[in-house]
């Protein structure tokens, strides 16, 4: 496996006869104590198919002495795996930057759960490690489209919505269709600046979208899916019908 992210470092670890650190259990040395982390300013990271997504994993620790620097580790399915080590820039926060690329670094198996651990180092030579601080989502980014016909229509007749739902596929870099998804059908009435549920309706096996409801007013319809554990919520653009 050529990938960065789940080999690297693994492989340089078993180089030198260390184990890696999720072996390892929670201690530490003196009065040094982790409070929590803060990964992408607390939203899900998510990544397409074209560009590196960099992204800041901020951990919170107090020593009576000041914080020196953090080690801290990204733990994730399917092997993946990162590091980085970091000089704490003030005594109470250690922030360090990851940059993900799916070309080089993901697959598809690695979208998910992800556990931040980390070992901070203090001024006085306290330590304190904590294997599993806390967990982010890293999902596969998502796209949505609406189409509502005929445009115009008389008001009673039927209107068809149709939409396809695709996600990011870190194995062949192309986006495909995301099949037996339940997404949201929703119309906002012209003058109105709020969003109803219609009904939900399920992707079939090529993530396509396709309903029918009776025209009633001018107004803008959308799909909204809500996202899974792997893949990010989307929200298509609105198609605008008058109804006459």
């Amino acid at each position: 496996m050529s990938k960065r992210i789940a080999m690297s470092i693994a492989a340089a670890l078993g180089a030198i006869g260390l184990v890696a650190p999720a072996a390892y259990a929670d201690g530490g040395a003196g009065d040094t104590e982790i409070l929590g982390v803060t990964v992408n300013h607390g939203s899900s990271v998510i990544i397409g198919t074209t560009y590196p997504k960099s992204f800041d994993v901020e951990i919170d620790a107090y020593d009576d002495s000041g914080l020196l620097s953090a080690d801290t580790t990204l733990d994730g399915p399917g092997a993946g795996y990162a590091s980085d080590e970091t000089i704490c820039e003030t005594d109470y926060s250690c922030t360090h930057s990851f940059t993900f690329d799916p070309h080089v670094d993901l697959d598809n198996g690695q979208a998910g759960t992800w556990y931040v651990g980390s070992w901070v180092d203090a001024i006085d030579d306290d330590y304190c490690w904590d294997e599993r601080i806390d967990s982010f989502r890293l999902k596969r980014a998502s796209t949505l489209t609406t189409n509502a016909s005929p445009e115009p229509v008389q008001k009673g007749r039927t209107l068809t919505v149709t939409g396809t739902l695709k996600r990011a596929s870190w194995d062949d870099y192309k986006y495909h269709g995301y099949t037996s998804q339940p997404v949201k059908l929703q119309f906002r009435k012209k003058g109105s600046s709020t969003y109803t549920t219609i009904k939900t309706v399920k992707t079939n096996s090529t993530g396509a979208l396709k309903t029918t409801v009776t025209a009633s007013a001018d107004g803008y319809w959308r799909w909204s899916f809500a996202g899974t554990t792997t893949t990010s919520a989307k929200t298509s653009e609105s198609d605008f019908v008058d109804v006459r």
